[in-house]
């Protein structure tokens, strides 16, 4: 709101000269108003706030201006017909050394301002109309945390951290030609303003992980029903967005039962949970996670079920209701949904959710803490949880045996040496380790590194 004083604020200045900056204009009167206005925009532009004073000239010397009854309120609507966005400055009247002025406090945030529908933008004491590239890289420049993360860009990205194989594959699935790495950035418009968005980097990039190394897929098994049970089998992946995908689908059909029917006397695996129920879960985590959050996906298998959790909360404070209802469809990654949906991993207006739904209803949709998660049910669970867990206790019995072999053919094998001979990640062997040496029935004769393994025989 303009603040108008009926009598004149009293403003001394000590040396008028030289106070003309970036932040402050000067003009001998208000016949130039105009220029007062885009003088506003510009400074709004660069600095978002700054002040205007009518009365005074370029060299400092103090004129005054004539301010009738309407003067303050006719100054207001200027501003407010010719400057968009909209700004509520502060107009006052000033008595500087015995004349009467007129000051104009203002200040913004919604950059770009426009004067008569122009921009401008303050470099020294001076009002520059900005080219459209100019008011491009402002606004990009401005709106870098706006905009979505999957279309942010970033200096340090170049061009050879591209993979043209990948790049090549990717046109090839899509039937379309490959020209050079550059072009083909450029058409799927993963390149903006001559810089690789983000989304360029996870896509196609050589080591994505050189620029995010929290962009991974962090997968575990539990023996039990909780956290709290014992991991059968934690194993971390790497690698493109693709890559990861397909990592996750590979690691869940790996570790989830199959059971089979007889088709036309041909062996069908039938695996507990539908596969692409699954893998529409793992490319929806992809496709519309928050990417600002520093967070892995977490994929965890339990003997009840299996968890895909993706980090970040639903998108433009949807619901859970909402997408149930498939009353709304808002994409937090518009560039990788639209990769995706060249490809077919996604549909062009988000029917994953309805997709899952229809495949297997009893799947469970929540938002906990930072996290939306997507729970589905194991089927076999239901039928005998005590074969389940028997079948478990087999496993693990005769992992430990596995590894009781190894060690009496090698005490000096390392548990890295053990997991690449049985399949098992590395920390899984040691969990299995840990729990052969509380039983006692192994033990470690020295250092870490120097020590031997010593097999207690009952």
């Amino acid at each position: 709101m303009n603040n108008m004083h009926n009598s004149p604020k009293l403003l001394n200045f000590n040396n008028i000269t030289n106070i003309e900056s970036e932040h402050v204009e000067l003009k001998e009167s208000l016949t130039q108003l105009k220029k007062g206005v885009i003088s506003i925009v510009s400074i709004l532009n660069k600095h978002k706030k700054g002040k205007i004073i009518f009365g005074i000239k370029d060299d400092g010397t103090v004129k005054g201006v004539t301010i009738g009854n309407t003067t303050l309120r006719d100054i207001s609507k200027t501003i407010s017909d010719h400057i968009e966005p909209k700004i509520y400055p502060e107009i006052i009247e000033v008595l500087i050394e015995g004349k009467k002025c007129v000051e104009i406090n203002f200040k913004g945030n919604d950059i770009p301002y426009f004067a008569y529908g122009r921009t401008y933008k303050r470099i020294a004491d001076e009002d520059r109309i900005l080219s459209k590239n100019e008011l491009e890289k402002l606004i990009i420049g401005v709106n870098q945390n706006k905009i979505s993360w999957d279309l942010q860009t970033n200096n340090e990205f170049i061009l050879s951290d591209i993979s043209k194989e990948k790049l090549l594959n990717f046109t090839k699935s899509i039937k379309a030609s490959f020209t050079s790495k550059e072009d083909v950035l450029k058409k799927l418009d993963l390149i903006i303003q001559n810089k690789l968005t983000n989304s360029a980097i996870i896509l196609f990039g050589k080591t994505p992980s050189k620029y995010f190394p929290l962009l991974n897929l962090r997968c575990a098994v539990f023996s039990g029903i909780d956290k709290s049970s014992v991991p059968i089998d934690m194993t971390d992946f790497n690698g493109d967005l693709f890559q990861l995908i397909d990592e996750a689908q590979k690691y869940v059909l790996k570790n989830i039962n199959v059971g089979m029917k007889l088709d036309d006397l041909k062996r069908v695996d039938i695996p507990e949970i539908n596969t692409d129920a699954i893998r529409e879960a793992i490319i929806n985590v992809f496709c519309h996670r928050d990417y600002s959050i520093p967070q892995e996906v977490q994929i965890a298998i339990f003997k009840n079920r299996l968890e895909i959790l993706n980090p970040g909360n639903l998108y433009a404070n949807l619901t859970i209701k909402e997408i149930l209802s498939r009353s709304v469809s808002k994409r937090r990654n518009p560039l990788i949904a639209n990769i995706f949906h060249k490809i077919n991993f996604v549909e062009k207006w988000g029917v994953g959710i309805e997709k899952i739904k229809s495949l297997e209803p009893k799947t469970k949709f929540e938002e906990l803490n930072d996290f939306f998660i997507v729970t589905f049910k194991r089927k076999t669970l239901e039928l005998n949880i005590k074969s389940s867990e028997k079948s478990s206790e087999k496993s693990s019995e005769k992992s430990s045996e596995k590894i009781i072999l190894l060690i009496k053919e090698n005490k000096f094998i390392t548990a890295k040496m053990i997991s690449e001979k049985i399949g098992f990640s590395s920390r899984g062997v040691e969990k299995i380790i840990a729990k052969l040496k509380k039983e006692g029935k192994l033990k470690r004769i020295g250092s870490a590194k120097s020590g031997r393994w010593v097999v207690v025989e009952n």
